[in-house]
């Protein structure tokens, strides 16, 4: 009786799994890993950049002049002449002005959240594949010992697992830089207020004057 050759522990490590694996799974694996260093990448980024925008806009509203995308908020006032309807006028470039920078950083923040929900299935996708080619392994191998038949399956489990590994980070990332987004958006539209209030203080001083003469 030809005796059955049990895989040694050392050979079921990840790595092992992964070489071993079908050529499909084998693309699975690779493209969450890509996924998952997009991630990060995008995440890490992105939090740079937001830190430093919120830092700016408080800058500006501490009255500091400095050379940033933020700044042209402010100067929508400073450059309003007058007249009927200056304040709608300001206020909806300002909303424009707003929308335009919130758009700017939001841009690549999508893409977590598109990897936070497909990458549990593509993972899943993996698995199904590698357990449906391990049964047909056990039936051209005639055998169910486990010892046999259970490094296919733990290599179909690895997509599973990368998956989660994939998705997991995406989400809480996606939410904590959506948190991050609206304090921008808030810190962005508190500039816009306190440029309003100077633009319509400095509306109301001829008319406070003209009062004041009479």
């Amino acid at each position: 009786m030809t005796p059955i050759l049990v895989p040694e522990i050392g050979a079921l490590s990840p790595w092992r799994m992964f070489l071993d694996a079908d050529a499909v799974v084998q693309a699975v694996m690779i493209g969450l890993f890509l996924a998952s260093t997009a991630t990060w990448t995008v995440a890490i980024a992105k939090a740079c950049a937001l830190r430093a925008a919120i830092r700016r806009v408080r800058a500006l509203r501490a009255g500091k002049r400095i050379a940033a995308p933020e700044a042209e908020i402010p100067e929508i006032a400073a450059r309003e002449t007058g007249g009927a309807g200056a304040l709608a006028r300001a206020e909806l470039a300002m909303s424009r002005a707003v929308q335009a920078r919130v758009r700017g950083l939001r841009a690549g923040i999508g893409a977590l959240a598109s990897i936070g929900a497909t990458a549990p299935f593509v993972g899943l996708f993996g698995t199904v594949w590698g357990i449906m080619n391990s049964f047909i392994g056990i039936a051209a191998s005639h055998t169910t010992n486990l010892a046999v038949v259970a490094p296919g399956i733990a290599e179909a489990l690895l997509a599973t697992a990368l998956g989660l590994v994939a998705a997991i980070p995406a989400v809480v990332l996606y939410n904590l830089l959506s948190r991050g987004l609206a304090a921008y958006r808030a810190a962005l539209d508190d500039l816009a207020a306190d440029a309003l209030a100077d633009l319509s203080r400095g509306l109301d001083a001829p008319t406070l004057r003209k009062f004041a003469a009479e």
